[in-house]
């Protein structure tokens, strides 16, 4: 009977392999980091996973997570409102790595330390993932986009938890991306119009990870810590797949249209040709009712975009903006009221809780702690100083009329 199980027993061996020992140990999963181009859409740079197996046949294939149709049914509105659908697809790795030859990014290559069972199974839910029922998902900047669903795939195929290094000093989310917008200023001042005062908050080390640039760093020094306790490390090799060129880099910054006055000088000749203005109507004792129809309409246009952005945008950050004290739909609605009045030498109270209102929000901005872009506060000057004028004149006006 001893014998009879010890023969079972043997006859059996071949089949009592555990479910990583029949994994495909052919597959090999990178985490792949692309520099920043020069379009919007670029200039954080980029991540994918990049999967290379021989089995049925070879085969090298990248997965991206940063696709979005732009011609799909109400793209733009959907993307105000920060309900932005992207997907994920496979792509040749050759016709992949095309596009950012040509772009002249660098392109870095993170060989991931896993073991055959947990890159066989990440490599099958990738493609799982790409089938039209599952392929997309909800974009968020800066906690859903293609690095943290990249960084996600990885951690939920791992045999425990990938340990991150602490690295100091923390960022906000504003630090961050003006990192990667200092050339492009015009990027720049756009999302602090858009950014409230959560962007100025410092964040943790995991919430960094929304960058591919960042993201890299952090799996470079991460470690494995397995269910049974042992550590080793995420990354096995780091390549270079694909050397920066500076040449096309350049190529392709001289192709994105361009405007000739940075948003700081724009924003300060504004500024001085208002108070030039303002000295003109002082000197001629009456208000010049086209500039204030052209800055108000200005005002209220781009009020109107931060109103909504606060009010119904899903974006994160937005909801928590300051800058709406100064730029609301208000002056749209008061518009023609106003102009009415200033063509008839007449104070229009519109003009007195705009002053009192911008002049508030100046008096707080050192205790609301948020970032404004260098273009903001010359803009607000230049409503606040047209509202001082129109009350300084219709005074003078009106003590002029009341004299006996």
């Amino acid at each position: 009977m001893k014998r009879l199980l010890i023969y079972c027993l043997l006859c059996m061996l071949p089949f009592m392999v555990t479910q990583a020992e029949i994994a495909d140990s052919s597959v090999t999963v990178s985490l792949i980091t692309c520099s920043p181009g020069q379009e919007a859409y670029a200039l954080y740079g980029h991540t994918a996973l990049r999967v290379r197996g021989t089995q049925p046949g070879p085969y090298d294939v990248v997965f991206n997570y940063g696709v979005f149709d732009f011609y799909a049914s109400n793209f733009v509105w959907r993307f105000v409102l920060g309900q932005t659908d992207y997907l994920v697809l496979p792509c040749d790795y050759d016709l992949f790595m095309r596009e950012y030859r040509h772009r002249g990014s660098q392109v870095v290559e993170q060989v991931l330390n896993l073991t055959p069972y947990e890159a066989d199974t990440l490599s099958r839910d990738l493609w799982v993932n790409t089938i039209p029922a599952n392929r997309v998902y909800r974009y968020d900047f800066f906690r859903n986009n293609c690095t943290t669903k990249a960084r996600d795939m990885i951690e939920s195929h791992i045999d425990g938890v990938v340990v991150y290094p602490i690295r100091r000093p923390r960022y906000t989310y504003r630090q961050m991306i003006h990192q990667f917008t200092t050339e492009h200023p015009w990027s720049e001042v756009g999302n602090d119009l858009l950014l409230g005062v959560d962007a100025d908050t410092l964040i943790s080390p995991r919430c960094e990870m929304f960058l591919p640039i960042y993201m890299m760093h952090y799996a470079d020094s991460a470690m494995i810590r397995t269910s049974r306790g042992a550590y080793r490390p995420l990354v096995k090799e780091t390549n270079e797949l694909l050397a920066a060129n500076p040449v096309a880099a350049q190529r392709d910054a001289d192709a994105q249209p361009s405007f000739p006055l940075s948003p700081k000088t724009l924003g300060w000749t504004v500024l001085a040709l208002s108070l030039l203005v303002a000295l003109w109507e002082y000197w001629k004792g009456k208000v010049c009712w086209v500039v204030d129809a052209v800055i108000l309409t200005v005002q209220g246009l781009m009020g109107m975009l931060i109103a909504f952005m606060v009010l119904f945008s899903t974006h994160p950050t937005v909801g928590s903006n300051w800058q709406v004290w100064v730029l609301n739909p208000m002056p749209l609605f008061f518009l023609w009221w106003v102009v009415k009045a200033e063509r008839q030498g007449k104070r229009h109270p519109y003009h007195v809780v705009a002053a009192g209102l911008m002049f508030a929000f100046l008096c707080a901005t050192p205790f609301l702690h948020q970032v404004y872009s260098s273009f903001f506060m010359p803009l607000t000057l230049t409503f606040f100083s047209r509202s001082l004028i129109h009350l300084i004149l219709t005074t003078d006006v009106a003590q002029h009329h009341n004299k006996p």
